[in-house]
């Protein structure tokens, strides 16, 4: 027996010792129990121990996504069948990596019935989001054209973009968006070839989406691993994907190189980040500008109109006074200008400045 096992048996209160001592055949097996619980604590403490030491990349990261899903087919085509609305015929089987770009992945995919369809996967954030998914997806449709033109043979476009910002605010509860071109009266009526799924990461809940479990641990994967990463999901680690594609992103699994390169992502994500946020705060301040400039234009041309508005009224009321004196200088009364000017007794004495009675 070990130290460490007796050490463990020593620990137990003097009552609970009589009581094994006097159980007949009852002592062995307990002291082989609490030895076995023993090693097993050690192991999984050990285990626990490990695992903390090590350190991980984000998987979102330009490298590391491509490390992942790029050199590990059977990996992608997990995350695709978790990630796409596809229907169970539609489920991906074979993929055929095309072209790689910055934060973008091209693939051709077969399904389980033997039909082709191309794949986009955009995981680099950019202002222009949308119109980037839009085009990478449009670009992969036209290239399959070729010499003959025959348009039958288009295989459909499927875009994933899976998005560490959040775009849509106006739906705080909705973190996956499907987009397909739809006939704007009826919904069931669509054009293939185009599809879209935008997920927004920092949306995502466990609980939302219950019924798919890989859908559940890929996106756990990518939103709960970085760099600041100490403890793993344990579901993580049980599952044989998900747990290989941790060790992917171990950092120790990394070359110099690769390290330089993925900070180096980063660097660029930053730049442009910071760009945009200028950018904005310059347009803003511009369109301050130009908007208190607008507003003294447009209080200025206020001004002079409604200067030039009082000064035409003063010019009247100057000018029907002077014909008023002139009226009076040639001895006619003030009820005779009244009614020649068409105006009140008032606003003839008004006008000459005095009261004079009739």
């Amino acid at each position: 027996m070990s130290d460490e096992v007796r050490k463990k048996i020593a620990s137990v209160n003097a009552l609970d010792a009589v009581w094994l001592s006097m159980t007949p055949g009852r002592f062995p097996r307990i002291l082989w129990f609490c030895e076995e619980n023993v090693v097993s604590l050690q192991v999984n403490s050990s285990k626990q121990d490990v695992q903390r030491m090590k350190k991980y990349l984000d998987p979102k990261a330009d490298l590391t996504f491509k490390k992942i899903f790029g050199e590990h087919e059977e990996l992608l085509i997990s995350l695709l069948n978790a990630l796409l609305p596809l229907k169970e015929d539609e489920q991906v089987e074979e993929v055929e990596f095309l072209s790689y770009g910055l934060g973008v992945v091209n693939a051709r995919c077969k399904d389980v019935k033997g039909c082709f369809f191309l794949l986009s996967i955009q995981i680099h954030w950019t202002t222009s989001l949308l119109q980037l998914a839009l085009f990478n997806a449009s670009k992969a449709f036209v290239r399959q054209l070729d010499k003959r033109r025959r348009y039958e043979l288009l295989q459909p476009v499927y875009s994933l973009n899976l998005v560490n910002e959040v775009f849509m605010k106006d739906y705080p509860d909705e973190f996956i968006h499907n987009y397909n071109i739809v006939h704007d009266l009826h919904d069931d009526k669509l054009i293939k070839g185009l599809h879209f799924t935008f997920i927004e990461l920092p949306k995502f809940k466990p609980q939302t989406i219950m019924e798919k479990k890989m859908a559940v641990l890929w996106l756990k994967f990518l939103t709960q691993i970085d760099e600041d990463t100490t403890v793993v999901p344990q579901d993580l680690l049980d599952n044989p994907e998900t747990s290989k594609a941790l060790e992917t992103v171990e950092e120790a699994a990394m070359t110099k190189s690769e390290l330089l390169a993925y900070d180096d992502f980063w660097d660029k994500v930053g730049a442009e980040r910071l760009l945009f946020i200028d950018s904005n705060k310059i347009s803003r301040e511009k369109g301050f500008a130009k908007g208190r400039a607008v507003g003294l234009e447009e209080g200025r041309q206020e001004g002079r109109q409604e200067g030039r508005q009082e000064g035409r009224q003063e010019g009247r009321e100057e000018a029907r006074a002077e014909m008023v004196r002139l009226m009076l200088s040639k001895g006619m009364s003030l009820d005779q200008i009244a009614s020649l000017t068409d105006l009140s007794l008032e606003a003839v004495r008004a006008l000459i400045g005095q009261n004079v009675e009739k």
